[in-house]
């Protein structure tokens, strides 16, 4: 287990040995359960070098496989977020957007008048009028039409699905010609079990594949080197912490974002050891609303960051103000729900700037993580990785 806050806990006295072998302190949850500790990105702050740096020295360039990107920032699958033209805005920009297989866009020919009437209903109605939305068949022909609008302008196509919509789906995506493929889940493993179907076999479908891929969400340093064990390109790190998320609340389900990570930087470590010099990189997933929650997510160890509410309150957003998780699409359990986002600018303004004149903030998250990383001396994100972090102490 691993706690996150609450009221005071009582120091066992003992320690643990954690996935490495290595001991770790535990706190007493009560006398048959302990449990570690974690640490949202709330709860860390990064601090500063011996030296500094000018702003224009500092690169946020990243590679993955074969492709390089300006930004280290990814537009999650979320329809409220990614759409085609939104992923062609992200893209000229330099980062990536990625796109839903299963969502709206592959849906309905035109689903934006549709996502614009969410933002006139009160919250609880445009989560029933979204839900009747995702009822409308997936119609293969429009994934291809969805790659090939943001491949024709020249940019990196990703694209999304759910582990249990793989084997139906990934033969339109590949046929398409998309750059990279993201398998993602609220908690994606690689040992899923169940006595309905046969679970999707990862490794073996990773190393059938001739293009990257990108797998997760994980939360622990052991499901991170498992996944990363499969050939993934990326693992994906945050369970529970994405905008408009429910499983905290309603499964019980998540960890804290800055362990989470730092733990698969470790797995990363450990696999990079392991396999001779291959890396995996860790792309965090979390509700990151600033450019501080970006550089502390890679000050933990991220290579890249993969954000959704931030992106979504862009006026040109598809989500028109609104958000919602792709939960949505859970047969047995749908916990996405529309909830309303305060807009505060372009995309452009929030990636890259300038301000808005009212100065709402939450913009310029590139240039907010250029800044942080000038600030305490770093050049590069792989030389920001290393820097040091203090955990902030509660009051």
């Amino acid at each position: 287990m691993v706690a996150e806050g609450g009221p005071a806990r009582r120091e066992t006295g003992r320690c643990a040995r954690d996935e490495r072998g290595k001991a770790v302190a535990e706190v007493e949850i009560g006398i048959g359960k302990n449990a570690r500790v974690g640490y949202d990105l709330a709860a860390v702050g990064i601090v500063p070098s011996r030296r500094t740096r000018d702003p224009a020295d500092v690169s946020l360039a990243w590679e993955i496989d074969a492709y390089r990107f300006d930004l280290p920032i990814v537009a999650a699958p979320l329809d409220a977020v990614s759409s085609p033209r939104t992923a062609m805005t992200l893209g000229k920009l330099g980062g990536l957007a990625v796109l839903h297989a299963e969502g709206l866009w592959t849906r309905h020919d035109d689903p934006l008048p549709a996502l614009a009437e969410l933002a006139t209903l009160p919250p609880p109605r445009a989560t029933s009028r979204l839900r009747e939305l995702y009822q409308a068949p997936i119609r293969p022909e429009l994934i291809g039409e969805r790659i090939r609008e943001i491949s024709a302008a020249g940019l990196t196509t990703a694209v999304a699905l759910r582990p249990q919509k793989v084997r139906a789906l990934c033969q339109h995506v590949l046929a398409s010609g998309v750059d990279l493929l993201v398998i993602h889940g609220p908690a994606v493993s690689a040992e899923h079990q169940s006595t309905r179907t046969e679970p999707l076999n990862l490794k073996r479908f990773i190393g059938e594949l001739d293009i990257p891929v990108v797998v997760g969400g994980c939360a622990s340093f052991s499901t991170a080197l498992h996944l990363m064990r499969t050939g993934a390109a990326g693992v994906i790190v945050g369970v529970g912490t994405g905008g408009g998320d429910a499983n905290r609340t309603d499964l019980g389900v998540g960890a804290g974002l800055a362990t989470a990570i730092a733990d698969a930087a470790g797995a990363r470590m450990r696999y990079l050891d392991e396999s001779g010099g291959r890396y995996v990189h860790v792309i965090a997933h979390g509700d990151l609303r600033t450019g501080g929650d970006i550089a502390k997510a890679v000050a933990c160890g991220a290579d890249a960051v993969m954000i959704d509410g931030a992106l979504a309150a862009a006026e040109d957003a598809p989500g028109h103000g609104g958000l919602w998780p792709m939960d949505v699409l859970h047969s047995d359990l749908p916990r996405g729900r529309w909830q309303p986002v305060a807009q505060t600018g372009t995309l452009e303004q929030i990636l890259v700037g300038p301000d808005p004149v009212d100065g709402a903030g939450g913009v310029n998250l590139a240039g907010a993580l250029r800044t942080a990383m000038a600030t305490t001396g770093y050049a590069t994100l792989k030389e920001f990785q290393k820097a040091e972090i203090m955990v902030q102490a509660q009051a």
